[in-house]
C-alpha cells in the first residue's frame, strides 16, 4: 500500500478528532500552501495546568504518534484509534482536572 502524503492540517484535524489540540503550522522552507503547511505546533500550558508530569507527557507523546501512524496508513486516519484515542485522552484530563489545581493556588 502506497504511503499517504501527509500535512500539518491533516494531522491537525486528525488530532483535533482525538481531542488533541494542535494548529498547523508552517517549517522551514515549507513547499505547502500555508493554509495547509507541512507541520504542526503542539503547546504544554493547558496540560502543565493540569498538574501534567514527564510520565503524562509521555502518555500524550505516544498517543500523537498512534494518531500520525494511522495517517501514514490512510489520509483519512483511523476513526476507530481516533475514538480510543479520544477516551485516554479524557481519561487522562479526568485524572488531573483544571480547577483542582487551581483551587491549592487560593
Amino acid at each position: 500500500m502506497a504511503r499517504a502524503v501527509n500535512t500539518g492540517m491533516q494531522a491537525e484535524k486528525a488530532l483535533e478528532r482525538a481531542g488533541i489540540a494542535c494548529n498547523k503550522n508552517n517549517v522551514p522552507f515549507d513547499t505547502e500552501n500555508p493554509t495547509v503547511t507541512s507541520g504542526i505546533r503542539l503547546g504544554t500550558p493547558a496540560a502543565t495546568t493540569r498538574g501534567f508530569g514527564v510520565a503524562q507527557f509521555e502518555q500524550v507523546g505516544a498517543m500523537i504518534l498512534d494518531v500520525l501512524a494511522a495517517l501514514e496508513d490512510a489520509r483519512n486516519g483511523d476513526e476507530h484509534l481516533e475514538r480510543a484515542v479520544r477516551a485516554r485522552v479524557r481519561e487522562l484530563c479526568g485524572t488531573y482536572p483544571v480547577y483542582s489545581h487551581a483551587e491549592a493556588l487560593v
